[in-house]
């Protein structure tokens, strides 16, 4: 009698989430909490906005130009922008309620689904600082703005800076497989859909607004799944209503939530409800 052959578990199917970080996993920017204040000795607002003087005068990037920026304060001041310092100001980056727990959990949530979840940043901020927060070990790839560093470790130049439409690219790039910023020729190459080894219908992007409506409206008309998110602290602005309303009005996103994390949030249930519905059309394509 031949002995009964195991049975082997269904394979995962690969997903992916991608967020912004600024505004959409933690609180405001990630430099204006201590690096920008402390370090370089003025506040976030003139900082910011005197970057958005440079930028427009110059018709100049204003991702190129607080990246510069940065560097000119820093040494300014005779205290250089390193490794070490971003990482050290990144290291205390507040976090929106619910994030240090929410990859475990969607994690498991996903996999009782037969959904093997992919979470990957992609962010204007600096990457240096990113990959100091707590939560940097649950990201397949941190994709931010980042510098070259000369012999003395001192930064020199901005080797990668993201805005709101070069978002976009790395979108792709996860689409494609193509975890790196350097290979144009991989990513702009043509492969058959059926052949990505993440489909954009097995994609959800979480921002909190204008620099991610391009990502936003992207994902959508690639059959993705778009998730803006806002401060709960800021409900009372009228600046983030009007945002929130346009982001609706304008037909971006396909739901605005609350930037909380905590099991059983309006954000916690709108994302397992996504999941959900990704894992149940996995399942009548594959005839389950």
């Amino acid at each position: 009698m031949k002995p009964k052959r195991k049975r082997s578990s269904p394979k995962l199917v690969p997903t992916a989430i991608a967020y912004d970080f600024d505004g959409t996993l933690a609180p405001g920017s990630i430099q204006g909490h201590s690096l920008i204040p402390k370090q370089l000795k003025v506040s976030a607002s003139d900082f910011w906005n005197a970057g958005k003087v440079v930028a427009e005068k110059n018709d100049a990037d204003e991702i190129l130009v607080y990246l510069w920026r940065l560097i000119e304060r820093a040494r300014a001041l005779g205290t250089p922008i390193t490794r070490a310092m971003l990482h050290a100001h990144g290291k205390g980056t507040q976090l929106f309620n619910g994030v240090s727990e929410w990859f475990d959990r969607i994690n498991v949530y996903a996999r009782e689904r037969g959904l093997k979840l992919e979470h990957y940043v992609i962010s204007s901020g600096n990457e240096e600082m990113i990959n100091a927060t707590p939560i940097a070990r649950h990201f397949r790839r941190i994709f931010a703005s980042r510098y070259l560093y000369d012999v003395h470790g001192h930064a020199m130049w901005p080797a990668v800076a993201i805005n709101y439409t070069t978002k976009t690219q790395f979108l792709f790039r996860i689409n494609k497989g193509i975890l790196n910023c350097w290979n144009d020729a991989a990513v702009n190459r043509w492969v058959p859909l059926k052949q990505r080894p993440l489909p954009f219908t097995r994609m959800i992007y979480l921002g909190d607004g204008d620099t991610d409506i391009p990502s936003m409206k992207m994902m959508r008309t690639q059959g993705g799944k778009s998730v803006a998110v806002f401060d709960p602290d800021e409900w009372e602005d009228p600046k983030s209503k009007d945002k929130i309303f346009n982001l609706i009005a304008e037909d971006r996103a396909d739901f605005v939530v609350p930037a909380n994390y905590s099991e059983g949030s309006h954000l916690d249930i709108t994302l397992k409800g996504i999941l959900g519905k990704i894992a149940r059309e996995e399942a009548d394509y594959r005839g389950e």
